[in-house]
């Protein structure tokens, strides 16, 4: 990753919703969320989550897909755990650090569904 789309991406999640959206994305793992049920958990307007979602993606954070009449929205667990190893290149003077920090989704959390889920 570039220093310009690091900044891009930190960013992006500089922002209340955008980072609570984010969250969400990643405890659901790689089957996502639509649009409708992240702005439901987060009591955030359609609109504005349709604005924090488009600003997310266009970090390269978040992939999206239409499944029906929905978008469903994952965490892009790749750019995230990019992003983490440049935070935490130099943890260790410049040495190799003993853990890994990468993030491999494994159980999502399930996010009750709504209307929009269908």
């Amino acid at each position: 990753m570039e220093a310009s789309q690091i900044v891009r991406a930190l960013g992006a999640l500089a922002q209340e919703h955008r980072l609570a959206v984010f969250r969400l994305l990643v405890q659901a793992g790689p089957r996502g969320l639509p649009a409708g049920v992240l702005a439901d958990a987060l009591a955030v307007p359609a609109s504005s989550m349709s604005f924090h979602l488009a600003q997310l993606a266009n970090a390269g954070l978040v992939t999206q897909k239409r499944q029906s009449r929905s978008i469903i929205y994952a965490a892009d667990f790749a750019a995230m755990n990019t992003l983490m190893a440049f935070m935490t290149e130099n943890c260790c003077g410049g040495l190799p650090c003993a853990g890994d920090v990468s993030c491999v989704p494994s159980n999502p959390v399930t996010i009750p569904a709504t209307k929009d889920a269908a």
